[in-house]
């Protein structure tokens, strides 16, 4: 919550977040988004992917920057898809203020637009945001698709966009930290208080299997921390979902870069159970068993739609199917709860589709599984790197 009153306030801010697989990251990253929604903040979110990474010489990385765009959200279009409504809520106020000045709206457009061009690539930014006004001035929505397609980072080469919209430069593989810096801008002069950015499974950098690729995804990722403890940017805000090997593996996560690992490492202080949340580092507590437990008492009352006398399941059920789990998983059942909690779904769902079924002949013959993700990011971690990273194994 306090990062995000620093985001409207004109600061900055940057937070990784970290937890084992199911823990609830994406959830606990979406809550963020929402919390930042209700703030008049827009908010971006893109999952990375074997296509799409921070830095990249193949599109990779003009291909997270447009499908972050592309879920660009403000507090009325929540789902996504909001830009085409920012830029003209942008032009809608500089026409209001042209007409409230008698100021011509082009001197308006202008004025607003100049501070952009004080950003890396801040001038064709500006001209492609004035020829959305153009076109909107004379009904060209061709025109303003064009500028659409721009400001979302989807032209592939300079010739299609100077042919379009008379820019000599586009959104590419280089320039999206930039581009993000200049829609954090951007955003602010269409009235709205910041933007807050959420990408997700940042694991996929740990996974790559060239250190070269690697190494350039953290130094964009050194690159945003500088700015944001530094002060050099404003009005943004950053939240990265990861997991521990991505955080803490030596050899392939952030603490491989050592500019990356003296500034994440975590404040030695807090331990036996004090807590630093201060610094850029969220990691989320593991469920305990009785957090569990009251959990599965809220999902058996969701089915039964609030109403105890509907409940599929007596109390004595739950520690039963707790045991059931920890038999087979181990203490895994609790610290990384989404397979316990989908196999109790799919539990309930069998016992309400087939109300003559007895719930203890069912437990003993349900099966829970460990995280499949985890446990194919063990083997990753067991290879050694690949043949491209910097160290190798040699058997004497």
């Amino acid at each position: 919550m306090r990062d995000v009153e620093r985001v409207v306030a004109g600061g900055a801010t940057i937070r990784f977040v970290i937890g084992e697989y199911g823990a609830g990251k994406t959830f606990f990253l979406n809550l963020v988004r929402l919390i930042a929604l209700e703030r008049k903040c827009i908010t971006l979110h893109a999952d990375l992917a074997p296509d799409r990474r921070l830095h990249a010489s193949a599109g990779q990385a003009r291909g997270l920057y447009a499908e972050a765009v592309r879920n660009m959200a403000t507090r009325t279009r929540p789902n996504g898809g909001a830009l085409p409504s920012v830029v003209e809520r942008f032009v809608t106020d500089c026409v209001n203020e042209a007409s409230n000045n008698a100021r011509p709206v082009e001197r308006v457009v202008d004025d607003r637009l100049a501070h952009l061009q004080e950003y890396i690539g801040g001038y064709d930014y500006a001209t492609v945001l004035k020829a959305y006004w153009c076109g909107s001035e004379e009904g060209d929505e061709n025109l303003k698709d064009a500028a659409l397609r721009w400001l979302r980072g989807e032209y592939s080469t300079k010739t299609e966009a100077r042919q379009a919209l008379g820019v000599r430069n586009i959104i590419g593989d280089n320039d999206v930290y930039d581009a993000l810096k200049l829609l954090a801008a951007f955003v602010r002069l269409a009235g709205y208080a910041g933007l807050f950015i959420v990408f997700d499974e940042m694991v996929n950098l740990y996974k790559l299997q060239s250190s070269q690729a690697r190494n350039q995804n953290f130094e964009q990722i050194l690159r945003i921390l500088n700015d944001v403890l530094q002060g050099n940017v404003g009005g943004i805000g950053f939240a990265f979902g990861g997991t521990p090997e991505f955080l803490m593996d030596t050899r392939r996560g952030l603490y491989s870069y050592a500019a990356l690992q003296s500034r994440l490492a975590e404040n030695s202080f807090a331990r036996d159970g004090l807590v630093d949340l201060s610094g850029p580092i969220v990691r989320l507590q593991n469920l305990t068993p009785e957090d569990l437990l009251i959990l599965l008492a809220k999902i058996r009352a969701i089915f039964a739609l609030g109403d105890p006398s509907n409940y599929l399941v007596p109390d004595d059920a739950l520690p039963m199917f707790m045991q059931h789990c920890n038999r087979h998983v181990g203490e895994a059942y609790f610290r990384t709860p989404r397979n316990t909690i989908k196999a109790f779904v799919q539990f309930l769902a069998v016992l309400e589709q087939n109300p003559e079924t007895k719930w203890q002949n069912l437990i003993g013959d349900m099966e829970v599984a460990l995280d499949a993700e985890a446990a194919m990011d063990l083997e990753l971690g067991d290879e050694g790197g690949g043949s491209n990273d910097d160290l190798s194994s040699i058997r004497l």
